[in-house]
Order: structure tokens, then C-alpha cells, then sequence
């Protein structure tokens, strides 16, 4: 089975384990790492039997898709940010953004609305050059550019994930490990205990993911990639548990109220 994700320190940490054979798994797996809008993109053609994929485009995939309990992206202070060079008014504003299925547009066109802003898709690693030179008003920044956006001489204007904590009071949905449907129940479910395996794997060995993190962060220092690690992965990658299902929930109604997302039916995680 081929299993996408990116090339995020919280994924090559999570999924170490299982894409190197160090846990049980129903059959065997091999990691395809991509920019997490490619992936978005590739999982409305259904590509990937396993793939990390965006809560907002997930809410377009309900019926080819199921997500897993495990693996995923949720919490607090998590959020996606705006950032500039200098403050200024958004609205209306020259955005770049990593995506239109991110989570991170998403949640911007829920507080700015569809047209309240002029979007420019960038790759997620093209956001803070093209801010910093000035190429657009503000950039829309997620992964570990949260750590970084200093060192380009930015400033932040705007926490999406505080502006949706105070809304909802939930933790905010970033992403998900889904499963496409045809695998079947029963596998689908080994998948999940094979995920939650791994990450429980990289907890108790975490020495051993570091050179495997290191390989597709070797841009990062130490410091950013265990910071990046230490924010993303969480209680909620092991099990999205009660909270975390209320918070996708409450993501996939607010989405559809403003016709950013189709009403979808039926439960949205596997096991």
C-alpha cells in the first residue's frame, strides 16, 4: 500500500515506524512524501490508498474516503498565520496561501469570506520569500514556517487557530490520515491500530526517527524540527478522541453554513 505525506517533521516522526517494518501492519507500506496540497489534489483522483490529507478538502471526500483516529493533525495553538512585513488592513488584501483545499484558506475565507480577499497560490515553502519580497501584501503560513517567519523579517498579523478557539472553543482540525473506502472495514481498522502503533513506537524510541525526520527537514535546525514535532504531534494524533471529533464537526458545519464545503452525511472516522 502506498501511504502519502508530507515532508513534515510530525509525519516522518509519526509514520517512521510503520513505512520501516518496525510494527505489525496488514500488508506492506511505502511512504510517498509531497507538499500537502498535492496530496489534497490527489486525493479527489482517489491516487493513494493512504494518504494525509487537508480536514478542508476531507470535507469534500466523504464518500471515497474515511478518516483514521490516528495520525492526524489537531489542537490548540496550532494555527495557520497571516503574516506581512508590515501591519496592515487584510481585507482586501493580496494574500498568498499554500492551497485552496488547505485548511488554513479555508478557515481564511470563513473570517474574510470567499471574496474578501485576492488569493495567490503559492507552494507552502514559496509563501515567506514571496511576502518578504514584497510580491504580495501577506502571506498565509502553516507547517514549520510558524517557527521561522521571524528570520524573513515578518511580522504576525493574524492566529487563525486563536481566532477559532475563541469561536468554537475547540481545539482547530488540521489534518487527517484517510483511508480510501474499497480497502474494507477490517483492513481499514488494522491500518489505524498499524498508525497508532507507530506513533507509539516513535514515543518510546525517539532517537530513531531523528535521521529519517532529519532527511526531508534538512533545512530546519534541530531545534525547529523538535519544535515543529513537540506542536503538531499530540494527544489527538493518537486518538482524535470525543473533542477532536466535535471539532471536525463543528469545522465541516461552519464550512457548509457558508457553501465553502458540501453538506456531508454518515460518520466521518473509521473504527
Amino acid at each position: 500500500m502506498k501511504l502519502g505525506y508530507s515532508l513534515c517533521p510530525n509525519d516522518t516522526f509519526i509514520f517512521y515506524a510503520l513505512v520501516h517494518g518496525k510494527v505489525p501492519a496488514p500488508a506492506p507500506v511505502r511512504e510517498v512524501l509531497e507538499d500537502v496540497e498535492t496530496l489534497n489534489r490527489w486525493a479527489f483522483e482517489g491516487k493513494l490508498e493512504l494518504t494525509k490529507i487537508s480536514y478542508a478538502a476531507y470535507g469534500h471526500l466523504r464518500e471515497r474516503y474515511v478518516a483514521l483516529r490516528a495520525g492526524g493533525a489537531l489542537g490548540r495553538g496550532v494555527g495557520p498565520l497571516v503574516v506581512a512585513r508590515a501591519p496592515l488592513d487584510i481585507a482586501g488584501a493580496r494574500i498568498a496561501h499554500p492551497g485552496r483545499y488547505t485548511t488554513a484558506f479555508l478557515l481564511l475565507s470563513m473570517l474574510l469570506g470567499a471574496d474578501g480577499f485576492e488569493p495567490v497560490e503559492l507552494r507552502y515553502d514559496r509563501i515567506m520569500p514571496a511576502v518578504a519580497a514584497g510580491e504580495v501584501d501577506a502571506g498565509l503560513i502553516i507547517h514549520e514556517s510558524r517557527f521561522t517567519y521571524p528570520e524573513h523579517g515578518l511580522i504576525r498579523l493574524l492566529d487563525l487557530g486563536e481566532w477559532w478557539e475563541g469561536e468554537t472553543d475547540l481545539p482547530l482540525p488540521l489534518g487527517a490520515i484517510l483511508a480510501r473506502r474499497d480497502l474494507g472495514e477490517a483492513k481499514i481498522r488494522a491500518i489505524n491500530e498499524a498508525v497508532r502503533a507507530s506513533l507509539d513506537y516513535a514515543f518510546a524510541h525517539p532517537e530513531e526517527p531523528a535521521d529519517y525526520v532529519r532527511r526531508y527537514a534538512d533545512e530546519l535546525s534541530d531545534e525547529v524540527a523538535t519544535a515543529h514535532i513537540r506542536t503538531y504531534v499530540n494527544e489527538f494524533s493518537r486518538d482524535v478522541g470525543p473533542e477532536g471529533e466535535a471539532a471536525v464537526r463543528a469545522l465541516f458545519d461552519r464550512a457548509s453554513s457558508l457553501g465553502l464545503m458540501p453538506a456531508g452525511r454518515g460518520p466521518i472516522f473509521c473504527c
